[in-house]
């Protein structure tokens, strides 16, 4: 058995009289989607929070490769190598792509003229071409405000600039939800290089035919508990909405 990259256990959240969460558990592995489904109010948001440092917890245990850690805030997240995409995107839209790659990592010059802050805009072009290519992200331009791109292009920057900075786990927040399909397929495929690539992705979403297609295995939360997981192999649609709407859903042994 393999070793989640990522585990929560019996995690709690509340907020007043509110249960957000009640004993939670979760788990992700190296190179694997897997889909974090249930239905308005199940805690998916709060869950994801958490385990990206926006948010923290009022009981249970964070595991990164087995190990118990605090993520205190989303930079700690980070430092440790997950990242979140959320459906803003939190892209600045007149920079360019490069520039949004290295948004707040920006590289500076050597000697005098990096101590003046003059950035190596060689070097960032460099690796973010790098960066691009290696996911199989195909731009308009990498000298235009990113604010001129297509939808799901600009989703791309997102989901590469998550990549490049985390070696773990990315939670991506309903990532084609305003896309056409053409636009949609390109992000799915750019998903998939990302596990590829060794990096686990966690994907949030109320597609369920989506979910079945990309995913590996899917964890599912209903009013703020966890009521299982299942695999994507031989599931059907109506399973999913079932193990959403009543809690039914098998056990997967990992």
């Amino acid at each position: 058995m393999s070793t989640p990259v990522l585990e929560a256990r019996g995690i709690s959240r509340h907020f007043g009289h509110v249960k957000a969460l009640e004993g939670v558990n979760f788990r992700v592995y190296p190179g694997e989607i897997c889909a974090l489904i249930g239905d308005n109010g199940a805690g998916k948001s709060t869950l994801v929070k958490i385990l990206s440092g926006a948010d923290r917890p009022d009981g249970g245990t964070i595991l990164i490769d087995g190990q118990p850690v605090s993520l205190a805030s989303p930079s700690v997240a980070q430092q440790l190598g997950i990242s979140t995409v959320y459906q803003d995107l939190a892209l600045a839209p007149e920079l360019t792509p490069v520039d949004n790659l290295f948004l707040g990592r920006e590289e500076l010059l050597p000697g005098l003229l990096g101590k003046l802050g003059c950035l190596d805009r060689a070097s960032m072009r460099r690796k973010a071409v790098g960066q691009f290519a290696r996911l199989g992200v195909s731009l308009r331009s990498l000298k235009v405000p990113i604010s001129t791109l297509s939808g799901g292009q600009r989703q791309s920057v997102a989901i590469a600039r998550a990549a490049m900075w985390a070696d773990r786990v990315i939670f991506l927040d309903e990532p084609t939800a305003a896309l056409g399909v053409v636009q949609t397929e390109r992000v799915l495929e750019l998903i998939r290089q990302v596990r590829a690539s060794g990096i686990a992705v966690v994907l949030i979403s109320h597609n369920m035919p989506q979910v079945l297609e990309i995913a590996d295995r899917v964890e599912v939360l209903r009013l703020g508990r966890s009521v299982g997981q299942l695999s994507t192999a031989g599931a059907r649609v109506e399973d999913l909405v079932t193990a959403m709407t009543s809690g039914a859903a098998a056990e997967e042994s990992r």
